[in-house]
This record gives C-alpha cells, sequence and structure tokens, in this order.
C-alpha cells in the first residue's frame, strides 16, 4: 500500500478497488462525517436566507443579492487563498474558517429574532460566510488526497461528490420543513420567536458545531511548507491552469454552463408564484438536483468511468442544459422535479470527471493554488449565476430567463468541444491517460 505522505495520485486507476475502498482511512471517515453536517447545515440556512429575503423584498434581483455577497470575497482573497493552503496547515485553516461561519451564523439567527427587515445586514453576514469558504474550500480540496492512500484516490472523490449531494438533497429539505414547523401549536407561545428562519439558523449552528467536533479528530500527513511569500508563487496556480488545457477546458465548461443556465437562486420565484408550492416546495425542489446526482454518484461508485471521460463530460453538460429548459417551461411540480432530477444527474458526472482531472493533472505542491482557481470559477458559476438569474428575471421574468440560461448551457457545451480538443479527447481518469494530453496542448511547466 502507498503511503499518504506523498498523495501524488499517478496510479489512481490502474486497479479495481471495492466501491468502498476509501472508507478503510479513519481520517476519511471523519472528514466525510464533518463535511456532511457542514454542508446539510449551509444548504438548510440557504433555503432560510432565500425564502427570508423573498418575504421581506418580493425580488428577484434581491435574491440576486445573496449570490453576489457570498461570490464578491473570492474576487479579493482567491489567490492569497491557495497560497496559504499550500504554504500553511490546511486542518488550522479549515477549523479557524469554520469558527468564523459559526460566529456568521449566530449573527444571522440573532437578526432574524429580532426580526429585522434590513437584507443589507443580511447581505454583510453572507459576505463573511462567502470568505470563510474563500480559504476553506482549497484547503479542503488539496487535503482530500493527504487522507487516503494515492491508489485509492478517484474512489475517495467520488464518495466525496456523493456525500456532498446526500447533505445537498437532506439540506434544503429540513430547510423547508423547519421554516414551515408552527411551534406555537406545538408547544405553545413561548417558541414562538423560533417560528420561521431563526429555527432554520439553530439547526445551522447545531451541524457548524458537529463539523467542528469530527472535523478536530481528522490527522492528515503531508501538511504545507511554510515558504515565503512572493507574488510569483501566489499567481503560479493561475498560470497553471491558463497553460493546461485540459484543466481549463473543464473548470471554464462548467463555470459557463453553470453561470448561464443556474435557476436555484429563482426557486423561491417558482415555488411561490409558478407552481404555488410554498416553502415545503421550495424545500422539495432544491432537493431534487442532489437526488438526482446521489443516485448517479452510487452507480459511478459500482461502474467508474473507464473510458470517453472527456465526451461523457461534453454530452452530460448538454444535458444540463436541455433540462434547465424544461424547468423553465414547467407549470406542473412533478415535471419540475422530473427536470430538476436529470439536471443534478447530469450534472454528478460533470463534477466527478472534472474533480478527478483537477487532481490527477496538478502537481502535489501546488494542489492549493490550482484548487483556490477552482473555488473561484465554482463561485463565478453558483454565486455569479445566482446573480445573473436574478438580474436577468428582473428584466425578463423568471420564466424566460431560465429558457434562454438552458439554450446558452447547450451552445456553450457545442462550442467548448470545439476549443478544447484536448477535454474532448480525454479517456481514462487516471495520470497515465491525462498526462499525455497535458504534454500535447500545453504550454509550460508548473512555478513552485
Amino acid at each position: 500500500m502507498s503511503s499518504p505522505d506523498h498523495p501524488s495520485p499517478n496510479s489512481a486507476g490502474s486497479e479495481a478497488p471495492s466501491a468502498s475502498v476509501a472508507w478503510q482511512s479513519q481520517d476519511f471517515r471523519f472528514y466525510s462525517a464533518a463535511r456532511l453536517l457542514g454542508i446539510m447545515g449551509a444548504e438548510a440556512q440557504g433555503v432560510g436566507v432565500a425564502w427570508q429575503i423573498y418575504q421581506i423584498t418580493h425580488s428577484a434581483l434581491a435574491l440576486g443579492y445573496t449570490g453576489l455577497a457570498l461570490f464578491l470575497p473570492g474576487i479579493f482573497f482567491v489567490l492569497p487563498a491557495g497560497h496559504v493552503a499550500d504554504r500553511y496547515d490546511r486542518r488550522t485553516i479549515i477549523l479557524t474558517c469554520y469558527s468564523m461561519q459559526a460566529l456568521a451564523t449566530t449573527s444571522l439567527l440573532w437578526l432574524a429574532l429580532c426580526r429585522s427587515q434590513s437584507v443589507w445586514l443580511i447581505y454583510a453576514i453572507l459576505f463573511v460566510v462567502g470568505a470563510g469558504r474563500c480559504f476553506s474550500g482549497p484547503a479542503a480540496s488539496a487535503l482530500v488526497p493527504t487522507l487516503v492512500p494515492r491508489e485509492h484516490f478517484v474512489n475517495a472523490v467520488t464518495w466525496g461528490a456523493t456525500i456532498f449531494q446526500i447533505a445537498n438533497a437532506t439540506g434544503p429539505m429540513i430547510g423547508g420543513i423547519l421554516f414551515t414547523i408552527p411551534l406555537t401549536r406545538v408547544f405553545g407561545g413561548h417558541l414562538a420567536a423560533l417560528n420561521g428562519a431563526p429555527l432554520v439558523y439553530a439547526f445551522t449552528l447545531a451541524q457548524i458545531l458537529g463539523f467542528l467536533s469530527f472535523f478536530s479528530l481528522v490527522k492528515p500527513r503531508g501538511a504545507g511548507e511554510k515558504k515565503g511569500f512572493t507574488l510569483e508563487t501566489m499567481f503560479a496556480g493561475l498560470r497553471y491552469v491558463i497553460s493546461t488545457r485540459l484543466l481549463l477546458g473543464s473548470i471554464s465548461l462548467d463555470l459557463f454552463a453553470v453561470l448561464l443556465g443556474g435557476a436555484v437562486s429563482l426557486m423561491p420565484i417558482f415555488a411561490a408564484d409558478v407552481l404555488h408550492a410554498g416553502a415545503n416546495g421550495l424545500g422539495l425542489l432544491r432537493s431534487m438536483p442532489s437526488l438526482g446526482a446521489l443516485a448517479v454518484s452510487l452507480t459511478v461508485l459500482v461502474f467508474p468511468i473507464r473510458r470517453r471521460a472527456g465526451k461523457a463530460m461534453l454530452s452530460c453538460v448538454g444535458l444540463f442544459g436541455a433540462a434547465t429548459i424544461v424547468f423553465g417551461l414547467s407549470r406542473n411540480l412533478l415535471l419540475s422535479c422530473v427536470a430538476l432530477l436529470i439536471i443534478g444527474a447530469s450534472d454528478m458526472i460533470s463534477v466527478v470527471i472534472r474533480a478527478s482531472i483537477l487532481q490527477l493533472a496538478t502537481p502535489e505542491k501546488m494542489r492549493g493554488r490550482v484548487s483556490s482557481i477552482n473555488w473561484l470559477f465554482v463561485g463565478v458559476s453558483n454565486e455569479v449565476g445566482e446573480y445573473e438569474s436574478g438580474l436577468t428575471a428582473h428584466w425578463w421574468g423568471a420564466v424566460r430567463a431560465v429558457v434562454f440560461g438552458g439554450i446558452a448551457s447547450m451552445a456553450v457545451t457545442g462550442l467548448w468541444g470545439v476549443m478544447f480538443p484536448a477535454l474532448r479527447s480525454a479517456d481514462a481518469l487516471t495520470a497515465e491517460s491525462l498526462i499525455p494530453l497535458e504534454k500535447q496542448f500545453s504550454s509550460m511547466e508548473p512555478v513552485g
């Protein structure tokens, strides 16, 4: 068995390990338990924030600003965050960031208990949450290869995506249910102050505390080296991504497809005004993509992607756009749920392929910086995508914004297939298969 001290996954995929082999690592088990709680709480909080802001403003643009508030810290901190993840102890970084998020959630709880109508205070708190995610995201991504032997890495990536989808499926449903629980009927008037958003935020706070408890038990190997800070080393990750066509193609495809085709931020409008399903319906809609992704991830664990990974990614992103169009046109809750299931299922395959390419094509000493660039791209596609969706819905209406976004996603897929032949040619998810593509289509070596 290879030591995880040097977890370069060059031999990942050379064998056919069992579907649960990553769980042999105790550190991976603790990390996964912590991540499940953390993401579940964050997703529940996302539902609470969205529904609370829509109740206050009844504005699509105001919903879009929530994504912008979460993304803005990435503009300022993404390059330093990657540098920090490569130079300092990643475990300490993550624990510090989640402690910040616990304070931010406590602030949201206090505002909700005070029945504050100031959405700008909520945006300010979301900015703090986004700053914490900006530093913890690259550190966590770069940490995973140090938790398992290198030959189990792809299996760990797939399980990580599965856990993410489980949390994404349950978190929104829990958030929607908690938002509408009539505590006064069950416990009397003593708990009336907790009705609605406060109960959701209290749940999120408990989940974050659970995250801190489990993650404190993780003892990864191979901490970052404490080297000097220079502009050259800070920008090395960005230069490496730009020069490596396979990485650039896979990351930017997801960026533009989700940026243009995402409809998550508009779900409160669809739940309330299009499908007339209320807060419970919002929780159901938010969970559907994750349920579809979960079903696919469990399938991929048993039947991993072995060939034509690049073409599979392009096909699934195109399917993502088509299902987005169906969701935008639907007036039936069941059909909308089916469309969202397909959106999640197709996106899941793209996630597994992209995450595997990201780590397999990146040297260990640069994983933090390259992961920070990926984190910025993901933030643009998700959080800025929420702002873009809110803005276009403000201009054209929610239905047209979603339909046009789906059409644009399909167009981007076709264009990327032509512009990035390295991505189209990617075959097996192994370093042995991907490294020749790097050399063929890339133009530079990484800077340490």
